[in-house]
């Protein structure tokens, strides 16, 4: 393998815990079929969901049309550090377990696995988030899809269509990932491109007919508490660009190694582009402060501007493209990362096993796969809670990795970036738990958190256990 090329000597002593230059004929690995655009879209594709259609109200109701902008562009560029850090890495270490990598290089194991079980939550989290999006989205389009209500959660009712429709994209992407990466990369490419070219259309087309006149009130608190709760969202919202590090095992012999940092900066940069424009079209385009109970608050306010229905099939064909995309990019990342938990002794090495044929982690992605099946029939009640715990979740694995490059001592400049990272990712988190700051953690967030967290401890515990009778034998 020429030099440059994946995986990539690093500059800083270390190297992946799996040797992927070399395969021995009897082991069975990943298979090894990614681009450069393919983690791009991962990246990019695993962070854009359908926030910007069906949460809209929140954001503005949380920060008025400029507190919303400033606090996902500062939210966003925050991230660029943290981005940087992942891009040198991967290229130092290509392992699928990414911060669990990462960490055990210089923290005890505990540690490791702590991080790792935080960041599959901040994976996971957004697949039961997607699968009940789409039936959302599907209820808005065609309403005799609301009926048959079987429950309700947090004065939410639970639709059987709904749950339905949901459990079937679920199995079609556990199907897609269980079959192969290479069919998993070309449908997230399509995807992928296909939301930003309709977003472009419907942005392009609604602009035309909407009025300065609109943006008011441009924050709905003060300025500074505005952008705050804005920002404390920012984490769930641009989970994604690390994904790619979860993947890196799967790059192709001829992808040279630099390319992981260019998908990552590209995937932060191009999310903070979609997001500030989206938020400010939707406050250009009518008066949005009318609009804030409407179902689907962007829908229903280019639909305003234009005066005609087709807009709105565009954007809920852009919201499907976007959510069929963010929901297979968190499928793969999360897979990846309990199949490389589990390779390292930190979960059950059963959800480590490679299919022998198509060469994808396939036990991990059906665990993902029933998780995901399970926890949707939280319905609708489930979407803005998610969206608080997954930014912690986030923050913290973001936190970690940061750290561990901190003390991998690499070049002055660097070590600071990284320390900019760490400072960054504790206050993203401190922004949620501390009581008395403005959107901190209620109730339902710190349950959520905990019942997680109780799990991860149950799984280490049993883990360990079993470890010790293998040595004890």
């Amino acid at each position: 393998m020429a030099s440059g090329q994946c995986p990539a000597s690093n500059g800083l002593g270390l190297h992946a815990s799996h040797n992927l230059t070399s395969v021995s004929n009897n082991l069975i690995t990943l298979a090894r079929k990614l681009r450069v655009v393919d983690y791009f879209t991962l990246g990019w594709g695993t962070m854009v969901g359908v926030g910007w259609l069906v949460v809209m109200w929140d954001w503005l109701l949380r920060g008025g049309v400029l507190g919303g902008v400033l606090g996902f562009a500062i939210g966003g560029a925050l991230l660029l550090p943290i981005g940087y850090v992942y891009g040198r890495l991967v290229m130092a270490m290509p392992d699928a377990a990414g911060e669990v990598a990462y960490t055990a290089k210089v923290f005890p194991p505990v540690i490791s696995f702590a991080t790792g079980w935080m960041m599959v939550l901040a994976y996971f989290i957004v697949c039961p988030w997607e699968a009940v999006a789409v039936g959302k989205i599907a209820g808005y389009i065609f309403p005799a899809l609301d009926s048959i209500e079987l429950y309700r959660i947090g004065g939410q009712p639970v639709y059987l269509p709904r749950v339905i429709i949901g459990l079937g994209l679920t199995g079609l992407l556990t199907l897609l990932n269980y079959r192969g990466i290479r069919l998993s990369a070309t449908f997230q490419n399509w995807t992928a491109f296909g939301t930003l070219a309709l977003f472009v259309v419907f942005v392009a087309c609604g602009v035309s007919k909407g009025s300065p006149r609109n943006f008011p009130p441009l924050f709905t608190h003060g300025a500074f508490v505005s952008i705050l709760l804005v920002m404390q969202i920012v984490p769930y919202y641009m989970t994604g660009f690390e994904s790619v590090a979860k993947a890196a095992e799967e790059c192709s012999p001829q992808f040279r190694a630099r390319g992981f940092s260019k998908a990552i900066l590209m995937s932060i940069i191009v999310g903070i582009l979609f997001y500030t424009i989206v938020i400010a079209a939707v406050g250009y385009v009518a008066p949005w402060r009318e609009l804030t109970n409407e179902k689907f608050m962007t829908a229903v306010v280019f639909e305003r501007a234009m005066g005609s229905r087709w807009i709105v099939s565009v954007i809920l064909a852009a919201a499907l493209l976007s959510l069929l995309k963010v929901f297979n990019g968190n499928f793969i990342a999360s897979s990846r990362l309990l199949f490389a938990m589990g390779r390292r002794g930190l979960l059950d090495r059963r959800v480590a096993e490679i299919h022998p044929r198509n060469q994808t982690p396939a036990v991990a992605v059906v665990c993902i796969g029933l998780a995901t099946a399970v926890c949707m029939f939280l319905g609708d009640a489930i979407l803005v809670p998610i969206s608080e715990v997954g930014s912690v979740a986030s923050a913290a694995g973001w936190m970690a990795a940061c750290a561990a490059y901190f003390r991998m001592r690499p070049a002055p400049r660097e070590r600071m970036v990284a320390a900019v990272g760490v400072t960054v990712g504790l206050l993203m988190i401190l922004m949620k738990v501390v009581p008395g700051i403005p959107g901190h953690f209620s109730g339902y967030e710190w349950l959520a958190l905990g019942v997680w967290s109780a799990l991860g401890l149950g799984l280490g515990w049993r883990q360990r256990m079993v470890r010790a009778a293998v040595i004890a034998k």
